[in-house]
């Protein structure tokens, strides 16, 4: 089975690209979908989340707002909550991988923004990186709910930059030329791995 990392900064098209992909018949394994089911009410992250924070966690789950606040002046919040998420992470992903080798599946992809960062490409046999021009990320960015220009400065500080990830990958997947282009791009590299 090809294990395929499936990353890029923010607001570059990774969601969508593992949307293609799954439409494609790839099973696509999300980090980030993972960390939204242990952190909602009753997940299973939450009792040691509210241990560390005890103001972070309300009825409605993990209050987002005010961690993005707390991680904002204090760093040290972020990777607090990092210790206690990423094993879970990691178990699931295990869980998917697993399930998807019993099924006999060729290419599965695990869809991860911070790849790279974690030392998460050691664990793929490949690398896809979903990357636009600059112009069309700082749109796609400013147009989300809440997103200033400070805010984005504290994430690109915990990202790699764009230019860094295209020299790592195995694969840039284009997502500034419209849906066709991305697509064909996803498509010629799936159609790659699933050969080797």
């Amino acid at each position: 089975m090809i294990i395929v990392g499936l990353t890029g900064s923010i607001a570059m098209g990774k969601s969508t690209a593992a949307t293609m992909l799954r439409c494609m018949g790839v099973p696509v394994h999300d980090a980030d979908q993972v960390v939204h089911e242990l952190t909602r009410p009753g997940g299973k992250a939450l009792p040691a989340i509210k241990a560390a924070f005890p103001d972070l966690v309300t009825e409605a789950g993990l209050d987002r707002p005010e961690l993005s606040k707390l991680a904002f002046k204090n760093p040290a919040v972020l990777q607090t909550l990092e210790r206690i998420l990423h094993p879970m992470v990691r178990a699931e992903e295990r869980r998917f991988l697993a399930r998807e080798r019993a099924r006999g599946s060729k290419l599965v992809v695990l869809d991860i923004p911070l790849l790279f960062e974690t030392g998460g490409e050691k664990r793929c046999d490949a690398v896809l990186v979903v990357s636009a021009p600059r112009a069309i990320q700082l749109q796609r960015i400013f147009a989300r709910h809440g997103m200033t220009p400070a805010k984005l400065q504290g994430i690109e500080q915990r990202q790699m930059p764009d230019s860094e990830k295209r020299k790592r990958a195995d694969f840039v997947i284009p997502t500034g030329r419209g849906r066709r282009a991305t697509w064909a791009a996803l498509k010629k590299a799936a159609c790659k791995l699933r050969k080797r």
